[in-house]
């Protein structure tokens, strides 16, 4: 498997004696994985992979559709803000425990971050663990970028036509890694566990069936959960549940647009689909939003300590949603 993955990143035909040596490093421990980072000597150079290790049951559950996931959408997408993956493996343990494994693509450079109280300002902010360096602190404008490109990245994945989305993903279980070089930023999804229709009901629809309406509709759904959904959080990526501040709203807004305009021309538009949502989006009242956000919440896992939050901060999301709209629209 290391030879397939790094014939495919060399472009050139790697045997095992190509290989000088191999360490590997344990990152961290997760709620489905224990990745880690395999750097592997072959022919002069230094290739990094990540390995995902699946332990527990519900990782075991996961592994394989992940897997199955992260090659569907390498496969069918033009861009690509996803690793790579090059095979999926099982080992036996003591008491014949499975485990299960994946190589893929280690983003160098990339790194963790959640949302965490700055002490010099006590202001709630978003802390990139670069923990090769030191851990720090984004600027508001970096911050906004970081959003602006989550949004933009989950909005090209989705498909408007056959509604599929990628899901579950979350801040707080670290789905995503920025890398920062002077003053850009650059973000990658690091996870796919499913991508799946928003509506399982309307599954058995062929394209052709998928009026305009239709496609508008669930195009506005996926962006209102989207937009609560990136304001969600854990406190330093272990703690409490924390919802950020306006900042993200305005963020996710452009981002999920710059992520419409990537998408193909979808032929029963009347034009391109970012206009199309403009003006659908831009007809819809303050009551229409928190109605649709409200139904939104109402399919979140009721056991989630998401849930609680995201019902406290509703009504005053979507005044601010319906603000942010009035005024770029």
């Amino acid at each position: 498997m290391i030879c397939r993955a790094l014939s495919r990143r060399l472009e050139q035909n790697v045997k095992p004696q190509d290989i000088r040596e191999i360490h590997i490093c344990l990152e961290k421990h997760g709620e489905f994985y224990h990745p880690a980072r395999v750097e592997v000597l072959a022919r002069h150079q230094k290739i990094a992979f990540v390995l995902n290790v699946a332990v527990s049951e519900t990782g075991i559950e996961a592994i394989k559709k992940e897997y199955q996931c992260l090659t569907k959408l390498n496969d069918e997408f033009r861009l690509s803000f996803l690793p790579e993956v090059y095979g999926l493996g099982e080992v036996e343990s003591r008491g014949d425990r499975k485990i299960r494994m994946f190589l893929g693509d280690w983003f160098e450079g990339y790194n963790e971050f959640h949302v965490a109280r700055d002490s010099s300002d006590k202001k709630i902010k978003i802390l990139v663990w670069d923990d090769r360096r030191s851990r720090f602190f984004l600027s508001l404008e970096q911050a906004a970028d970081l959003y602006r490109q989550a949004a933009r990245i989950l909005t090209y994945y989705y498909n408007v036509e056959s509604f599929e989305q990628i899901f579950s993903w979350h801040h707080g279980a670290g789905d995503f890694v920025v890398k920062i070089d002077t003053a850009d930023l650059d973000l990658k999804l690091i996870s796919a566990r499913g991508y799946a229709p928003l509506f399982t009901s309307l599954g058995h629809l062929k394209n052709g069936e998928k009026n305009v309406e239709l496609i508008l509709q669930a195009l506005l759904i996926f962006f209102l959960n989207l937009c609560l959904r990136m304001r969600l959080d854990r406190n330093d990526g272990v703690g409490d549940i924390v919802w950020a501040d306006g900042l993200a709203v305005q963020s996710t807004l452009a981002g999920f647009f710059e992520g419409l305009a990537l998408k193909p021309p979808v032929a029963s538009m009347p034009d391109s689909l970012d206009n199309c949502f403009r003006y659908y989006l831009s007809v819809c009242t303050e009551a229409d939003l928190y109605e649709l956000s409200d139904a939104v919440v109402k399919t979140f896992n009721r056991r989630a300590p998401e849930v609680r939050v995201v019902k406290h901060h509703l009504k005053a999301h979507v005044e601010e949603l319906n603000r942010i709209i009035g005024q770029v629209l």
